[in-house]
Formats: structure tokens, sequence, C-alpha cells
């Protein structure tokens, strides 16, 4: 995965959300306890820090910063806060070499950092999405990239119904709803999240 797949991502989430900017962003964003306005900084926030990871690669550690986004931000600039973080990490990602490492939970090259950001877009747009009341599904194409990239032992399936299953947002037939689930971003390590 690349700078293009996190830009498609952002774009995404940018696009079916603008709409409804003057909707009450303070209700529940989905199953999550956060509100949708608390996640959409939340996606700006985790975008911000793959682009600083990227950027500084620390080998060992996160890098001591975080992005605040002021209590009086319209859901119109969060949209630009996601948008901006989105171009940063996208830039980060087009300027390092393959080779490249930083830190997440491991030595994590480019492409687990492409993977995150998408990742990160996507299950939360959904979120958002869901308690908004909006209609949106992510794209089959990216959603089947993050599984390979970060879920490969994920069951086989549609890449959309899977991507959700295998972050606890959806049921599959025959296997419980994962409550946590392992991120496979660093070369060769993996570490168990949820939310």
């Amino acid at each position: 995965m690349d700078n293009r797949d996190v830009d498609q991502a952002v774009a995404e989430m940018v696009g079916v959300l603008a709409p409804h900017r003057s909707a009450d962003w303070r209700q529940p964003a989905g199953t999550l306890d956060w509100s949708c306005w608390k996640t959409a900084a939340h996606v700006a926030h985790d975008l911000l820090a793959y682009a600083g990871q990227l950027a500084a690669r620390p080998g060992s550690r996160y890098l001591p910063f975080d992005l605040v986004v002021r209590d009086d931000a319209s859901p119109g600039d969060l949209l630009e806060i996601v948008g901006g973080a989105g171009r940063l990490l996208s830039g980060a990602l087009a300027a390092s070499d393959p080779s490249a490492r930083a830190w997440h939970w491991g030595p994590t090259d480019p492409s687990g950092f492409a993977a995150l950001g998408v990742n990160e877009t996507l299950v939360h747009t959904h979120d958002i999405t869901e308690g908004l009341g909006v209609r949106w599904q992510p794209p089959e194409s990216l959603c089947a990239a993050v599984l390979t990239r970060l879920f490969p032992d994920a069951p086989a399936g549609d890449p959309v119904r899977v991507l959700l299953w295998s972050t606890g947002r959806a049921d599959l037939p025959g296997r419980p709803r994962p409550t946590s689930w392992v991120l496979k971003a660093a070369l060769g390590q993996g570490r168990a999240v949820s939310g």
C-alpha cells in the first residue's frame, strides 16, 4: 500500500461526511463510546502520528506529541484537519524509501503505515456514518488491500464485510465477533488492539 491509497481513503471520508457537516456530531459513532466528533479527531490524530513516525523514523518508541483539536472546532473544521493530516501522511509516504523503518510496535515499513492510515480512516468513517445515519460502505479494493497487509489471517469472503468483522464492527456467519484484533503492521510482529 502507498500514498495513493491514503489519498483515496481520506477523499472517501471527506466526500461522504462533508454533506453532513450540520448534523449532530456529538452523538455516538456507531458502537463506539466516542462521539462522531471525537472519532473524526482521532482519525486526524492517527494520520498525523503516522506521518510523524515516518518522517522522524524513531526505532523503538512513539514520538511524544499529540494532535489537539480545539473543542469549538466544527465538523467542517474536523474534515479539513483530517484532510491536512492525510496529506501529511501521504507526503511522508511518497518521500520514504521502501526500505525505511519507523516504530509502530516494531519496525514498520512505509507500506505498513499506509495500511494503518487507510484502516483507521475506513473503519472510523464507517463508525461516523453509522452514528449520523448515513448509508456508506468502504471501497472493496481498499478493504482487500488492508486485509492483505494488516490481517493476513482473516477469513475469506467479501473484503468489506471481512474488514468490518476483523475490527469488531460486523458479524460473519459461524464466527464470533472479535473484541480485540492483531494489526500486523510491524514486519514479523503484530499487536492486539480494539476500538
